[in-house]
């Protein structure tokens, strides 16, 4: 069985790790993206000029608002859509019928891992659709994933998973800052603390992951702080939305708001290390 032509709008971080793990994998792949360079890249890899039809289109652009305009000028290209953009479970359920009354199935499919795994195929994925989306989309999920969960046959509750996700990825980042810090105003030697927490009780892998860079002093962005900010908002519109109150949500999203404030929006999300820096005077990584 041949494999589908496949459309990627939007080769950022992760966007340009998916297009280079198909094109690896024998895809013909199709690239667009706003940014001339990207494209440059994209096209150096191997993947064609996104100018005609492809049979899976996947969206991977920043929000619910580029989200719109990829539908408007691309949705028509495929009659699968792949949304794997993190926005608001209410839009997912919106595109999904602005794209059926065009004939076009949308798999609602947020990816995690990072632009590493993305590389490698190795990511994982929370999606929601019909059989019809799964079985065209199959092939490209198979390529790009180590593990995909079926969130259900409605659009938006993939979008609902992967803002529960990434609301415990901000938590977690603002946690480790804030501690690692500390351990800073402490006089503890960080790359030892770094090591006790990975070996011990507080290890994850947004610690291991953001902190290895953040204390290298690397903080060139493979998720920015005002990406992370946007994400956590959404889990705190959720929760107001069905009269909850959600105090780590919303702890963290003050957090990263302060951080993009402070000029790190378009840094690594771990430069909520150097927010602390700032505000506590604590000799962090920079």
């Amino acid at each position: 069985m041949s494999k589908p032509r496949v459309g990627v709008v939007g080769v950022g971080a992760m966007g340009m790790g998916i297009a280079k793990a198909l094109i690896g994998k024998g895809f013909d792949v199709h690239a667009r993206d706003i940014v001339a360079v990207r494209e440059e890249e994209a096209f150096a890899a191997g993947a064609k000029p996104l100018s005609g039809e492809v049979d899976v289109l996947l969206c991977l652009v920043i929000d619910a608002g580029e989200t719109r305009v990829v539908i408007e000028e691309h949705g028509g290209r495929a009659p699968a859509f792949m949304m794997c953009s993190t926005i608001a479970p209410g839009d997912a359920e919106k595109f999904a019928a602005a794209l059926r009354a065009c004939e076009v199935e949308m798999l609602d499919a947020p990816i995690s891992g990072g632009p590493g795994r993305a590389h490698a195929g190795t990511l994982s994925m929370m999606a929601a659709g019909s059989e019809a989306a799964f079985q065209r989309c199959q092939p490209v999920i198979d390529a790009i994933t180590a593990k995909c969960f079926r969130m259900g046959t409605m659009a938006g509750d993939g979008s609902r998973m992967k803002v529960v996700n990434n609301m415990m990825a901000a938590a977690n980042i603002a946690a480790a800052c804030e501690a690692m810090a500390m351990a800073a105003k402490l006089g503890i030697d960080l790359d030892r603390a770094m090591a006790v927490v990975n070996a011990s009780s507080g290890a994850s892998w947004m610690f291991a992951d953001r902190m290895a860079r953040a204390l290298a002093g690397n903080y060139a962005p493979t998720a920015a702080a005002r990406v992370l900010l946007k994400d956590v908002g959404l889990f705190v519109e959720v929760a107001r939305s069905l009269g909850l109150s959600a105090p780590m949500a919303e702890q963290a999203q003050a957090i990263f708001r302060d951080t993009c404030e402070r000029g790190y929006a378009e840094e690594d999300d771990a430069a909520v290390l150097k927010r602390y820096g700032d505000a506590w005077q604590a000799d962090v990584p920079r």
